[in-house]
């Protein structure tokens, strides 16, 4: 199994800004957590599309940039500069677990 293909489809969907092909690498039980707190933010294929469809794709300057990328078995970690959602761009570190070919989960540390 390649964990880093679905992450790397996944991430030019995102700047593509293409939702139905952003969504497809994604399992239909996605679980999203904002970190440091393990408090689930997203659940399931539908709440993650209706998300990123009114709070990341409808912004016309939406970019991800990889600074760095491990990744460690089934877990794809990227350092990623965002820019196009707030004034400035910011960075985050995404965690990625991948199993069967699809993002099962995902955890995000966001700088202020």
């Amino acid at each position: 199994m390649n964990a880093e293909a679905p992450v790397q489809r996944q991430l030019e969907a995102y700047n593509a800004r293409d939702l139905e092909r952003f969504v497809r690498e994604f399992s239909d039980d996605v679980r999203v957590y904002r970190m440091p707190g393990e408090v689930l933010f997203l659940e399931g294929k539908a709440a993650f599309g209706a998300h990123y469809a009114a709070n990341r794709f409808n912004l016309p300057n939406l970019h991800a940039e990889i600074v760095n990328r491990m990744v460690l078995g089934k877990t794809v970690i990227d350092h990623e500069r965002i820019s196009g959602v707030r004034e400035r761009p910011f960075e985050v570190a995404v965690v990625y677990e991948v199993e069967a070919g699809l993002i099962r989960a995902m955890w995000s540390f966001a700088s202020e």
